[in-house]
C-alpha cells in the first residue's frame, strides 16, 4: 500500500487540498514516487472531493463549499 493511502486509512481522514495545490494529482509532487502507482490527475474542483482509483487516497478541497455557495 502506498504511503498516501496508509496515511489516509490510518487517520481515517481525508488529505486536505487547497486551490494552490491544483491541478491535483496522485501521487502528489512532494510524495516519493519510486514505489507508487502511475500519476493520475483528479478533477477535485468539480465536486470538492475525490478518491484515487489506484490507492484509495481521499482528498478534500478545503475551500470548495465557500466558492460554490
Amino acid at each position: 500500500m502506498t504511503e498516501t493511502a496508509e496515511k489516509t486509512r490510518s487517520t481515517e481522514r481525508a488529505i486536505k487540498i487547497s486551490r494552490s495545490d491544483l491541478p491535483l494529482s496522485c501521487p502528489r509532487p512532494q510524495d516519493a514516487v519510486w514505489n507508487m502507482h502511475p500519476r493520475v490527475y483528479l478533477p477535485i474542483d468539480k465536486t470538492g472531493e475525490e478518491i484515487c482509483p489506484y490507492c484509495g487516497a481521499r482528498y478534500i478541497l478545503e475551500d470548495w463549499k465557500a466558492s460554490h455557495e
